[in-house]
């Protein structure tokens, strides 16, 4: 089982397969469950003094879900958690709603096959545990799952259960699901608008919903039986005026792999492709979110080739700065920043440049960015817009969590108010256009070819678990390279390197020993004649599936470049995992 900071996850699926469709667990995972519960159930009480601290359960629409929330609400019960269990939820969802109360267990594998499944842990911050948060409960819980008759320990938690307390739980359950989604909407018209103030958030939603009338935007939605089936988002797209149409809106029937990569996002642009020959011309944006909802990668109509195009991840990520900068600067904030991953890619240094936004860089994981963002915030900067370019996950202060939502309004608002599109062409020196599309906005970023995250080149097969190690070895390997490379790269402009290593929170450049990056990202940034970057490579161990993850991303449209760059780190890697 991967124990990281971003989830717990393994396959559930009573078979092992993870294709596997089944509702049964089996007892192994039935114990693993109790253990989790046990840990969190414990960790909460320390942290917030309290004997019956008030924690929030909820999953995702996987089969294997139920398995384990019967077995937490048994445990959380026999511990003395007061229990709110929503079912079936969105992880912005639960996360928005857990912020009123000691702490929160959500049951999700994310983006992974529909057999995996998983825990993420939070408390009232409305983000998950940071990760010496995790690895303390970790620690708790691998101690547990090492003593001796382990499995029957854990099934004493699940003995002699308190049935009315378990029907009363189960009988609340729509009662609280229907208070979380109201507290979901009303913090996602915060997150939006920015504001908390309501009479601040309706004249910016009046201006938006002015231009939605104008343009005659709809949203398209590839549910795939997510957990967003059941959440606000028909309700709240229909209240800003946008026609909303969804595909395989069922929760838990899962049609198609869950990842929200260009491979399944065909299925959302076929649907809109559909509806504008209907005469839908409306039908211009669409999303697919992933099993738990908190991940929906981006289509648009393009007028010029009258088509459903599929955005690349780094392209959903930066049209969502470019808008919430240009948001910021509409707004007269000041001091503004941007936090991302160590691999987002330099076309955002450039919109940040544009703007001139901070831009600060963590090592890949969500709760690392979430992490960064807020202590630049305590440093006095204005981090509204941070998240993984490399994924397309888009996370809009003060949510501490990817949201499709938030990422689709990234785009509505730079559509509907053109103020925003005005300032954007201004400080990026583009001309201005009367009657812009999204098509517009996309030609006038920054050019870059970027390794995508779910291309095969983009996933190695690394056999020694020792890190630090495998990257001194690569080290010595890249540095002997390099002398007899740099001649044939010169025809792209390429001069001179420097290392950059990120780990957590903190990125160092220049480093001298590469094997200081340990299980942390390493990045090799590669200079023109004038010490400028020009492109890089990357690389790192995943720390939720068993790959090491590497990318490059070259300035321009420049794929032989950019095959090249990967194609040499992937040789380098694989003698030094000799």
């Amino acid at each position: 089982m991967i124990l990281s900071a971003s989830g717990w996850r393994k396959v559930f699926a009573i078979s092992g397969e993870e294709q596997d469709k089944t509702t049964m667990i089996g007892e192994t995972n039935i114990a693993i469950s109790v253990f989790a519960s046990l840990v969190f159930s414990e960790y909460v009480k320390e942290k917030t003094g309290k004997k019956e601290p008030e924690i929030i359960l909820g999953m995702d629409a996987r089969p294997t879900g139920n398995a384990i929330c019967e077995a937490a609400v048994k445990t959380f019960c026999k511990c003395g958690v007061k229990l709110q269990f929503l079912g079936i939820t969105a992880a912005p969802e639960i996360m928005a709603y857990s912020k009123a109360f000691d702490g929160f267990m959500y049951v999700s594998a994310s983006h992974n096959p529909v057999g995996h499944n998983g825990i993420k842990f939070g408390l009232s911050s409305g983000g998950v545990l940071n990760a010496k948060e995790n690895a303390y409960l970790v620690e708790k819980f691998n101690a547990l799952c090492a003593q001796e008759n382990a499995r029957k320990e854990a099934f004493k938690y699940l003995e002699n259960a308190d049935e009315n307390l378990l029907s009363s739980i189960y009988k609340s359950q729509e009662k609280y699901k229907q208070a979380a989604l109201l507290s979901y909407k009303n913090f996602l018209l915060n997150t939006i608008t920015g504001s908390e103030d309501s009479g601040e958030q309706k004249k910016i939603i009046s201006r938006i919903q002015e231009g939605i009338k104008k343009r005659k935007l709809g949203i398209v939605c590839d549910f795939n039986g997510s957990a967003r089936t059941i959440s606000v988002d028909k309700k709240f797209f229909d209240d800003f005026g946008l026609n909303f149409y969804a595909i395989n809106d069922v929760p838990g029937r899962i049609v198609h792999e869950i990842i929200p990569e260009s491979e399944n996002l065909v299925h959302v642009a076929a649907e809109m492709e559909r509806l504008q020959k209907e005469g839908k011309t409306d039908a211009v944006l669409g999303y697919m979110p992933d099993c738990d909802g908190d991940r929906g990668n981006i289509v648009y109509w393009d007028e010029n080739q009258k088509k459903a195009v599929i955005l690349k991840a780094q392209e959903v990520f930066s049209l969502s700065v470019l808008s919430e900068l240009a948001y910021q600067t509409w707004t007269e904030k000041k001091n503004i920043a941007v936090a991302v991953n160590c691999p987002t890619s330099m076309r955002i240094d450039e919109i940040c440049k544009s703007f001139g936004a901070s831009l600060f860089r963590a090592e890949v994981g969500e709760a690392n960015v979430v992490n960064l963002a807020a202590e630049k915030r305590r440093e006095g900067f204005d981090v509204r817009i941070f998240g993984e370019g490399s994924n397309g996950g888009t996370i809009t202060y003060p949510s501490a969590v990817r949201d499709p939502i938030n990422t689709l309004f990234a785009f509505i608002k730079l559509l509907s108010i053109r103020e925003l599109y005005s300032i954007w062409c201004k400080k990026s020196g583009t001309a201005e256009k009367e009657n812009y599309t999204l098509t517009d906005v996309l030609a006038s970023i920054p050019e870059y070819t970027t390794t995508g995250v779910s291309e095969k080149e983009a996933v190695l097969h690394i056999q020694d678990k020792n890190h630090a190690e495998l990257k001194g070895r690569f080290q010595k390997l890249f540095e002997a390279s390099w002398e007899t490379k740099k001649a044939g790269l010169q025809k792209y402009g390429i001069e001179g390197w420097i290392s950059a290593i990120t780990k957590g929170t903190a990125e160092r450049k220049e480093v001298k020993d590469f094997s200081e990056s340990g299980k942390g990202g390493l990045k090799i940034i590669f200079l023109d004649k004038e010490k400028l970057p020009v492109g890089f490579f990357w690389m790192r161990g995943s720390g939720t599936e068993p790959v090491f993850r590497i990318m490059a991303d070259v300035k321009g449209n420049n794929r032989q470049l950019e095959r090249e760059l990967l194609a040499w780190e992937t040789e380098l890697l694989k003698e030094a995992d000799r």
